[in-house]
């Protein structure tokens, strides 16, 4: 993760815009990716981190979250790239185990947009 990305983050918490347990979660996801070796940067993950941060406070909070009108589309993009949707399930399911926020189609869907930038970003992996 670059500084900016972490400057980001600190924001996040210090503004008491987000709950400290989003904060933590949202943070713990960043690792992972980098862990699998995606580049986690202010450039490739600011959005996702943002997105995910506020869905979650929002479901935290109790608010709904609605249905986006470009969900068909958003599905049609993502059914070339089932890595990402399987990742972004697996995310929901950690946010709804952990956290007790059950993020909807909708924004599952989006987080998979998210995850398939981010996975487009990753170095390629050197030939042999």
């Amino acid at each position: 993760m670059d500084d900016q990305l972490a400057l980001r983050l600190q924001l996040f918490r210090e503004g008491g815009q987000i709950k400290p347990e989003v904060a933590d979660f949202v943070t713990a996801e960043l690792a992972a990716l980098e862990a699998e070796g995606n580049t986690v940067t202010e450039a490739t993950a600011g959005m996702l981190t943002s997105h995910l941060m506020m869905a979650l406070t929002r479901l935290l909070n109790g608010e709904a979250i609605e249905q986006f009108l470009t969900d068909d589309q958003v599905a049609a993009e993502l059914a070339g790239r089932p890595e990402a949707v399987s990742r972004a399930r697996a995310v929901a399911e950690r946010a709804r185990r952990d956290l007790g926020a059950a993020l909807p189609d909708s924004e599952v869907n989006f987080l998979g947009m998210h995850l398939a930038v981010l996975a487009q970003q990753a170095p390629a992996a050197p030939s042999s």
